[in-house]
């Protein structure tokens, strides 16, 4: 039985919520967001709750995306009250970001800037020259935008130079003895 999908998922206040055609939709304050939904579940919305089940008894497909659907449809929910916020830093002498215009240029130590267009479903800022915050309302979305600027440099392990999140913690190793 799926611990996270028999749990309703409560609405906040001036979120809307609509099934219908098989997509699943959802407006808030900070835009809208729509996906479809899974043959395998049931959506309801009852009483400011949105309850989702399996369809057809114990199949294997309709536990497995029981769970999954509930996931995404609170996620959806908290994107469009709350948001998703992803906070990088670089570390390294010289190592610098700054927002220009739409792009995001980054030094991080090549023969050139590293340059990258800034996606319109999210907004990147830079309130230090050596922290980047992406901010957005898909989760997923976020996750990928932060992913791909952590990429251009990931931190190596002996000095910690490069672009990590701001909770990650690297191991770092002792290097040459003489």
């Amino acid at each position: 039985m799926s611990r996270v999908g028999k749990y309703p998922i409560t609405l906040p206040a001036n979120v809307e919520v609509t099934v219908k055609d098989g997509n699943f939709s959802v407006k808030g304050k900070r835009g809208e967001l729509s996906v479809p939904v899974s043959p395998w579940v049931d959506v309801k919305v009852e009483d400011g709750k949105v309850v989702v089940s399996p369809v057809g008894g114990r199949t294997k497909q309709g536990w497995t995306m029981w769970g999954t659907s509930r996931a995404v449809f609170a996620n959806m929910i908290q994107g469009v009250s709350a948001g998703f916020t992803k906070t990088l830093e670089i570390q390294g002498t010289g190592f610098r970001a700054a927002v220009q215009g739409s792009n995001l240029v980054m030094n991080l130590g090549f023969s050139h800037d590293v340059v990258y267009p800034i996606p319109a479903d999210v907004k990147i800022t830079t309130p230090r020259p050596t922290a980047i915050t992406v901010e957005g309302n898909d989760k997923q979305r976020v996750g990928q935008v932060a992913l791909d600027i952590r990429s251009f440099r990931k931190p190596e392990p002996y000095k910690g130079k490069g672009v990590r999140y701001e909770t990650e913690v690297l191991r770092r190793k002792e290097g040459k003895k003489k």
